[in-house]
């Protein structure tokens, strides 16, 4: 560690040396953190100043000289990077602290790199779930699963589900309420049953139905809708 990070050393904590370095920038970090779970000298957090933004975390790697971000905010992943420049560190902590947009941060501080969802998630959760949808539709593309594909169709193709968060788990394709997560328990769930290309259509606690086509398996599955759900919101499941 003396030979990887000696300023770090030097101050103790991680933490300490993140306000420190701000300070001799004219920057402020509102008292870095340091944790009863890891070590004060490879992990800090920068407490976030902003209410949809969590505190953002520091870490050092102990294979060699780096320091990693990560930030998010109302239960989605905005930003990640890598640099050796504890100085870059402090910007970026300074200005996800400040507020600043997340482009914003990016042009400012280059090691600092959007996630998927980060790109959109400040135009709004609709656009968030536009993007999610995008990216689905794609992967399933990329498959060699035709029933797959001809469900995350089908499921784009019905406005209600549309306006949905969708997400995968054990290649079944689920719906949430919310953008972040945890996400709010799916109503209905759809998954292709393999090659033979039969779909099933499960509710909270029992199987709806199963189905020759992907396109009655979403009929199934809308059927079971309550007639007041959506669009996504915002934020993560608090239930």
């Amino acid at each position: 560690m003396d030979d990887l990070y000696p300023e770090v050393v030097a101050a103790g904590r991680l933490a300490t040396s993140l306000d420190a370095v701000a300070a001799d920038h004219g920057l402020s970090l509102g008292s870095a953190r340091t944790s009863e779970w890891s070590s004060p000298l490879t992990w800090a957090s920068v407490p976030s100043g902003s209410p949809v933004r969590d505190d953002l975390t520091v870490s050092a790697s102990t294979d060699e000289r780096r320091f990693s971000i990560e930030g998010w905010g109302q239960g989605i992943q905005l930003v990640a990077g890598t640099t050796d420049d504890l100085v870059e560190v402090v910007r970026a902590a300074h200005n996800w602290r400040s507020g600043m947009p997340l482009h914003g941060i990016r042009r400012s501080v280059p090691f600092v790199m959007l996630t998927r969802r980060g790109e959109v998630v400040e135009l709004g959760p609709a656009r968030v779930v536009a993007a999610e949808w995008q990216w689905l539709r794609q992967r399933a593309d990329e498959t060699d699963r035709p029933s797959h594909r001809a469900l995350i169709e089908a499921a784009y193709d019905e406005p209600r589900l549309r306006q949905l968060y969708p997400y995968m788990s054990h290649s079944v394709l689920n719906f949430s309420t919310t953008t972040g997560y945890p996400f709010s328990p799916s109503p209905v769930s759809l998954g292709a049953l393999g090659s033979h290309s039969n779909f099933r259509v499960w509710g909270r606690s029992e199987v709806l139905g199963e189905t020759a086509t992907a396109a009655e398996a979403v009929a199934v599955a809308v059927s079971h809708f309550p007639a007041d759900l959506g669009p996504a919101v915002a934020g993560r499941n608090e239930a």
